[in-house]
C-alpha cells in the first residue's frame, strides 16, 4: 500500500510518458472500437445534411467537439475495465508511476489513438465553412478543453463502480445528456430560450455556442459569451484539479 507520504514525495506526473505509450499500444489493438468511434457523429451529420444542408458547417464543428468529448468520456470505461476486470490498477499504482500520471497517461493515450478521424472532420469543416485561422485556433482550444473536462469526469466516475455491467447505462446517459441533446450539432439559438443558460453550463454546448458565434451561425450577447467562456474555463479547471486530487486520494486510501 502506498502511504500519504509516498504520494507526497513522489515526483508529480512521474511516468506519464511511459504509461501514455503503454495505453497507446493497448488501444491500438481495439480495431472494432476505432472503426465504430464515429458512427454517432456520422449518423447525425447525415441527418443534418438531409434535413437542412445549410447547417452542415455548424454540424461539422459540433461533430469535432462531440468527438473530443466522446474520447474523454471513453476514459470512464477504460479506467473501470482496468480496475475491475484486469485488477491491474493496483499494480500500476504500486509502482513509481504517479497517480495523476496514470489518469492523464490513460486519457492522452486514448486521445492519440482515436484523434485521427477528428482531423478528417476538421478538413471537411474547413472546406465547407472556410474559417479564419483565428477561428480554427479557437476551435482547437475549445476542443482540448472539452476533452480535458470529459476525461477528468470520466476518470473520477470510473472509481465509483464495482461492476462493469453497471457502467454502460451511466456512460450512455452521460454521453447523451452532455453531447447529443444540447445544441452541439445545431445552432444555439434554436434551443429553447428558457433553458439556454443550462446549455451554456454544459461544456460541449458552451464550446459549440462560442464557435457558432465566431463563424456567425448564431448570435450570443456579450453576457452569454462571457458566461459560456467563464463557465467552460472554471468547470474544466475545477474538474481537472479535482481529478488529480482524487487520483492521489484514492491511492492513499488503497
Amino acid at each position: 500500500m502506498r502511504t500519504s507520504e509516498d504520494v507526497t514525495v513522489s515526483t508529480p506526473f512521474r511516468g506519464l510518458s511511459a504509461f501514455l505509450w503503454t495505453e497507446v499500444l493497448v488501444q491500438a489493438h481495439e480495431n472494432l472500437a476505432m472503426a465504430t468511434s464515429m458512427v454517432v457523429q456520422g449518423v447525425l451529420l447525415v441527418f443534418v445534411y438531409i434535413l437542412d444542408p445549410a447547417l452542415l458547417g455548424v454540424a461539422l464543428f459540433g461533430a469535432i467537439l462531440f468527438s473530443m468529448f466522446a474520447m474523454g468520456q471513453r476514459v470512464l470505461n477504460e479506467a473501470a475495465y482496468i480496475r475491475i476486470d484486469h485488477k491491474a490498477n493496483d499494480l500500476y499504482l504500486a509502482s513509481p508511476l504517479a497517480p495523476e500520471a496514470y489518469f492523464l497517461g490513460m486519457s492522452a493515450g486514448i486521445l492519440i489513438v482515436y484523434v485521427a478521424p477528428v482531423f478528417v472532420l476538421g478538413v471537411l469543416a474547413v472546406a465547407v465553412v472556410h474559417p479564419s485561422v483565428a477561428v480554427v485556433s479557437l476551435l482547437a482550444l475549445l476542443a482540448a478543453t472539452v476533452w480535458l473536462f470529459a476525461a477528468s469526469v470520466g476518470y473520477v466516475f470510473s472509481t465509483f463502480f464495482r461492476d462493469n455491467r453497471a457502467i454502460w447505462a451511466y456512460a450512455s446517459l452521460f454521453f447523451n445528456i452532455f453531447g447529443v441533446l444540447p445544441p452541439v450539432f445545431y445552432p444555439f439559438d434554436r434551443f429553447p430560450a428558457g433553458i439556454q443558460p443550462v446549455a451554456l453550463l454544459m461544456p460541449p454546448s458552451a464550446a459549440a455556442a462560442i464557435v457558432q458565434h465566431a463563424i456567425g451561425a448564431t448570435a450570443l450577447s456579450s453576457g452569454q459569451l462571457l458566461f459560456a467562456a467563464a463557465g467552460l474555463a472554471f468547470e474544466t479547471i475545477a474538474v481537472f484539479l479535482f481529478g488529480v486530487w482524487w487520483a492521489r486520494h484514492t491511492v492513499q486510501g488503497a
